[in-house]
């Protein structure tokens, strides 16, 4: 069975842009591959996070994975977090040693998040390394991912391939991005030119999971649109109602083409209340299942089993690629 990995950090409570990008295909894909879903802790600490609220979002994140429909039931379903298998940033080390710095000071993630400031951490600039250790460690084939992550899963391909290369084997899997076909990138509400990202500073564009149904509906009402009240996708000319209409086919299940014939004659304001209907009706049941796995034994469970799994896994490829690389004794 080939692999599917993917990780969502626990900076903060997640959107529906995470859900959209991320867990939705774990969601689809979870009982065809052999799927690895992780919380990537130790990407969080690439800026100051704070330890008891960091703790808090691992826990939280899990919880809502399990409660967005991730089966942790399944025997092909492995649920772990970063920080508690040791190998990924050991492999990280090795990858970093092959991987040119301007390599790294080019990655679109790393421009964005450094723009404007005079200092940053070095984790910064090499956690595309880290990530491509996540992926390359369990071979994994395919990783979904939203559009924005596609050059990190380009890095980990570079990687697998020049190490193989000149270590003259195939000792890494050589992994494929998964992107959705509708909502690889959620739009911030207010602010469609950005991504929707539970670290905006501005919340008002943003819908977490765990937002209350008042909340949802301001934030929907109040989103950015055009003046021209006519209803079609053009995410070019009418960025801010594409979003609204790619965000209602990611919950609705409709295609974009049927969500404008269901409102061609109406106004915005039409969409936009249907939209906040959907959303408040769809988390609401995210939310119930939410707050029964919080006060049950299930993630502790899940996490256990998936470290045992995944650190077996992963001692197995670092011994390997450690010796390749002449490490240690013979």
């Amino acid at each position: 069975m080939d692999r599917l990995l993917t990780g969502l950090q626990p900076s903060g409570s997640l959107t529906i842009g995470n859900y959209s990008g991320g867990i939705r295909q774990v969601i689809d894909y979870q009982k065809t591959y052999e799927t690895f879903l992780f919380v990537p802790d130790m990407h969080a600490t690439t800026v100051p996070q704070d330890p008891e609220a960091l703790h808090k979002n691992i826990k939280n994140a899990v919880g809502l994975y399990i409660a967005c429909g991730v089966d942790v039931n399944l025997d092909n379903m492995h649920l772990y977090i970063q920080s508690e298998n040791l190998y990924h940033a050991n492999l990280s080390w090795i990858l970093e040693c092959m991987t040119p710095f301007g390599e790294l000071t080019r990655m679109h993630q790393f421009k964005e998040k450094s723009k404007n400031k005079e200092g940053f951490s070095s984790g910064l600039v090499t956690y595309p390394v880290l990530m491509a250790s996540d992926i390359l460690l369990y071979d994994a084939k395919y990783v979904p991912t939203g559009i924005d992550q596609k050059q990190h899963v380009e890095l980990a391909r570079n990687l697998a391939e020049r190490f193989n290369e000149r270590y003259k084997g195939d000792f890494f899997q050589i992994p494929e991005p998964v992107i959705p076909k509708i909502g690889a990138k959620i739009r911030d509400l207010k602010d469609p030119s950005k991504k929707m990202s539970k670290s905006a500073e501005n919340t008002k564009g943003t819908i977490f999971l765990l937002d209350c149904e008042k909340d949802i509906r301001k934030k929907i009402m109040g989103a950015t649109t055009d003046s021209d009240g006519i209803i079609k996708f053009d995410e070019e000319n009418k960025p801010g109602l594409s979003n609204l209409l790619t965000i209602y086919s990611v919950f609705s299940g409709m295609s974009v083409e049927e969500i404008v014939e269901k409102f061609q004659g109406g106004g915005y304001g039409d969409l936009k209340k249907a939209l906040a209907d959907l959303l408040c009706e769809k988390i609401a049941v995210i939310q119930d299942n939410y707050q029964k796995i919080m006060a049950s034994g299930v993630i502790d469970d899940a996490l256990d089993r998936g470290r045992e799994y995944t650190n077996a896994i992963a001692k197995e490829k670092y011994e390997l690629i450690r010796k390749t690389v002449g490490y240690g004794r013979i």
